[in-house]
């Protein structure tokens, strides 16, 4: 309920459709004078451009970037461009096509100064700020930003055939909170600042994944030794290609025990965790997930049981990798049946190598081979278990394992930096345009 006097509100400050804002704030239409629209109909005369590229929405990120390297090329002579031509400074709106869990509404901030020329398509819409010196532009893109991510696009949109689309005029009477120009452009250097630390954050995070794969394809060619000491080990060809003359080269199920299988309905009040394929995380090779079952409500496929560093592969499509190594806290629990347990002889194999060793490219190239199928690709256990393996002497599993290990953790720690800047970048953008922050204590701009 809004308050009836300004006996509660802060000091300051007054009560507007929008709540309670500093006092030398005004709220406009987004439809005003100071902003052109643009929706993307192709009609008029045919503008033969160069260099033409097309802004798509489906390159579009949630956090108001764009994927450019998968940006649309198209032949000019066949589209007209007039009035289409996005320019530095302009916002970008996603119109239409937004999936069944995806809302419309995602906006994108052109930042690129170069010689191509970029169009938006028939699915965007441009938004355009033709008086900078009243709206500062990336202001009004944080703005936009913060009413996707509050999920306010979602009561102004209509289906189509099925195709999520936004009612573009109700769009445009969306009430605007504007501050004076310089603390407009306070408020964008502080949101920009965060973004700019998470694209840094990033970085580093492809940089160590780089490091990981080539790492990777390093230790199990050479072994665990220095780079200028790589040309002194003696390798010797095998089914897998080159390894360290000393290893040796086995099938994974003879480092292998066999996991036994269970069915959790035999106890029906007895509450069990239970791992689906979909709980892999593919990109950081980890279990992110589980649900929980009593007994008698246990899935069809929850049959097998699975120790703390038992690895898990999905037999269905294998060429996902979808692989991890299961931790602690799901020790005796159970798995679906679309997962190949490997359960290593600890006597015989580190499991961290074992793990690296079925996550290598080639491992899964070999075992997606196998595959049968074409609705439903999927291997057997066997397919899995039948593989070859290099296998050198424990102590030289047990560092290359700490040494891919190490480097995981730092792209987990980097992950979660990441994952801390984007919450704290969401959160200051909803404070600092319901003014519950002020940033007028800034006096100067990064």
């Amino acid at each position: 309920m809004k308050p009836t006097t300004t006996d509660i509100l802060p000091q300051g400050y007054k009560m507007t459709e929008l709540g309670p804002l500093p006092e030398e704030w005004e709220v406009v239409q987004l439809a005003n004078k100071y902003i052109e629209f643009q929706n993307g109909l192709w009609k008029g005369k045919k503008e033969p451009y160069i260099n033409v590229r097309v802004l798509r929405n489906t390159n579009f990120n949630n956090d108001g970037t764009i994927d450019f390297d998968d940006v649309a090329e198209l032949d000019v002579e066949q589209r007209n461009f007039k009035n289409r031509e996005i320019i530095k400074d302009d916002i970008i709106l996603e119109r239409s096509g937004g999936g069944p869990t995806q809302p419309v509404g995602r906006v994108v901030f052109f930042e690129k100064n170069d010689q191509l020329r970029y169009s938006f398509s028939n699915f965007t819409s441009r938004i355009r700020v033709i008086d900078k010196l009243r709206i500062f532009p990336k202001y009004l893109f944080f703005y936009l930003l913060n009413f996707y991510y509050q999920g306010k696009t979602n009561d102004i949109q209509n289906r189509t055939t099925g195709i999520r689309n936004l009612d573009f005029s109700k769009y445009k009477q969306i009430s605007l909170p504007l501050p004076p120009l310089p603390e407009q452009q306070k408020i964008a250097a502080v949101l920009t600042a965060v973004q700019e630390a998470k694209e840094k954050t990033q970085a580093v995070i492809d940089a160590t994944k780089a490091l990981k794969k080539s790492m990777m394809k390093y230790l199990f060619t050479y072994g665990p030794v220095w780079p200028e000491e790589a040309a002194n080990v003696p390798l010797k060809e095998t089914e897998i290609g080159k390894v360290p003359e000393d290893w040796e080269v086995v099938r994974l199920r003879e480092v292998t025990e066999k996991a036994k299988q269970k069915d959790p309905r035999r106890d029906p009040s007895n509450e069990f965790k239970y791992v689906d394929v979909s709980a892999i995380s593919n990109d950081a090779l980890k279990i992110t997930s589980y649900s929980e079952f009593l007994g008698k409500n246990a899935p069809h496929r929850a049959r097998k049981a699975i120790q703390t560093d038992d690895i898990i592969f999905a037999t269905v499509r294998p060429y996902l990798k979808r692989i991890a190594i299961v931790p602690e806290n799901l020790n005796g629990q159970i798995a679906s049946t679309a997962f190949c347990v490997i359960r290593c002889k600890k006597q015989i194999v580190n499991p961290y190598y074992i793990f690296y060793t079925v996550s290598l490219d080639n491992f899964v190239n070999r075992v997606t081979e196998n595959q049968r199928g074409s609705s439903y690709p999927a291997v057997t256990d066997k397919d899995i278990l039948n593989q070859y393996i290099p296998l050198p002497p424990l102590p030289i599993q047990q560092k290359i394992a700490s040494i891919l290990s190490a480097i995981d953790a730092k792209i987990e720690a980097e992950e979660n930096k990441k994952q801390a800047l984007e919450e704290l970048f969401k959160t200051l953008l909803h404070n600092l345009m319901t003014a519950k922050i002020r940033v007028t204590g800034i006096n100067e701009l990064p």
